[in-house]
Formats: C-alpha cells, sequence, structure tokens
C-alpha cells in the first residue's frame, strides 16, 4: 500500500506567511498554435507545499539538493514518532534510540488537520527542541520530517533544530501530511526533490510504501 505524504501544490496557496505563493501559467498552450501539448511556466519559492531542505540551507559548505546521496531519500526505513497534543517535542518523547538509527524519522503531531486554514501557520504550532535535534543526530537519523509548518519554534528566530540536524547532514521535510496512516516501523519512505544545483530547499512527493 502507498500512502501519500504530500499537500498538493495549487497556484496562489500560501504554506508561509513570509514567502510568495506559487504563480502557475500556460507558456505554449493547446490552443490557437498548432501544438498537441501544452507547456506551463510554474514560479515557485523552494519552501512551497511539502518541502525538504538540505543541509546547504543553514551551511554554505554543505549538499545542495543536487548533492544529497540517495540513501537518505529513497526507500528509507520509517519510524514514526506519536506526538499528537504536543506544542514541544522532547528527546524524551522521542523513544529508545535504538529504534530511530538510520531511519526517516517523521513527527506525527496531527497539525496537518489544519492545512489551508490560518490556524496552521500560528506560531503555537508543534515543534521539535533542541534536545530533540541533539537526540536525533545522536542517533545517526536519515531524515527528520514533520506534519507541521515548522521543524523549530517558530518564535525563535535562531532555527537552532535546523541548524543542528543540516549541520549533521540530516535533510528535513516540513509541512507532511497523512503520517496517521503510517504505520510506527515497518514503512519505507521516498521522498525526492529536483536535483538543482545551488538551491537549498524544493517540494517533494514524499510517498510511504507501507
Amino acid at each position: 500500500m502507498f500512502v501519500e505524504l504530500s499537500h498538493e501544490i495549487v497556484a496562489g496557496m500560501l504554506t508561509r506567511a513570509d514567502v510568495p505563493s506559487p504563480h502557475l501559467t500556460v507558456a505554449v498552450p493547446r490552443a490557437g498554435t498548432g501544438a498537441s501539448f501544452e507547456i506551463e511556466s510554474l514560479t515557485l519559492v523552494g519552501n512551497t507545499g511539502t518541502y525538504l531542505d538540505a543541509p546547504y540551507h543553514h551551511h554554505a559548505d554543505r549538499a545542495d539538493l543536487a548533492g544529497l546521496p540517495l540513501e537518505r531519500l529513497l526507500s528509507v526505513p520509517i519510524a514514526v514518532v506519536r506526538a499528537v497534543g504536543l506544542e514541544a517535542v522532547t528527546a524524551a518523547h522521542l523513544g529508545e534510540p535504538d529504534r530511530l538509527w538510520g531511519h526517516a524519522v517523521l513527527v506525527h503531531t496531527g497539525w496537518a488537520r489544519h492545512w489551508g486554514t490560518p490556524r496552521y501557520l500560528n506560531l503555537d504550532c508543534p515543534h521539535l527542541t533542541t534536545s530533540a535535534a541533539d537526540a536525533l543526530v545522536d542517533a545517526n537519523v536519515a531524515l527528520v520530517g514533520i506534519d507541521s509548518a515548522y521543524l523549530d519554534d517558530p518564535a525563535d528566530p535562531a532555527r537552532a533544530v535546523h541548524a543542528r540536524l543540516l549541520g549533521a547532514d540530516i535533510p528535513i521535510i516540513e509541512n507532511l501530511t497523512n503520517l496517521d496512516a503510517v504505520p510506527d516501523t515497518g514503512s519505507r519512505l521516498t521522498a525526492l526533490p529536483a536535483p538543482v544545483r545551488a538551491m537549498a530547499s524544493f517540494p517533494v512527493r514524499a510517498v510511504a510504501v507501507v
């Protein structure tokens, strides 16, 4: 069974309050040109929809999107952390490190239910603490994802969780969905961004194979 973990990208949608919405136009129309095909032009920022941050996002000497190793993105074993009802997810909420070792750790907060509403972007959205980030680095995880708008506390401009994880070459995915349909263990994640050089973030089609 496949579980869709990405939100659809729709022209005019709002992913974050501080970034512009995507803009979709038709570059080559079917009608009136004799062409049997259509080509669209999509303008968007990397932080649109369900997106991945490469280490280059916080560290200029680390991997950009094109430099990400596929073993962190393709058919990675999943460990789900259940954190519904929590605002701050700490190291104590992650469980035993052995369960996380080498896995894509996906934090299920239930916040995706607010997607597309003003509530989704509120500053009290669920996020990780620096103690959780340190524990994830120590557990040698492959990737970290969350079904919330921010992995860091949005009220803290330091973005220490991003800095710690990306500094350890651990990619981050924000704005996941449908994590309630993914079992705690036993599934595998594929989440591939376009391999763009000198770019740090890009939307992904994240899929769990259950």
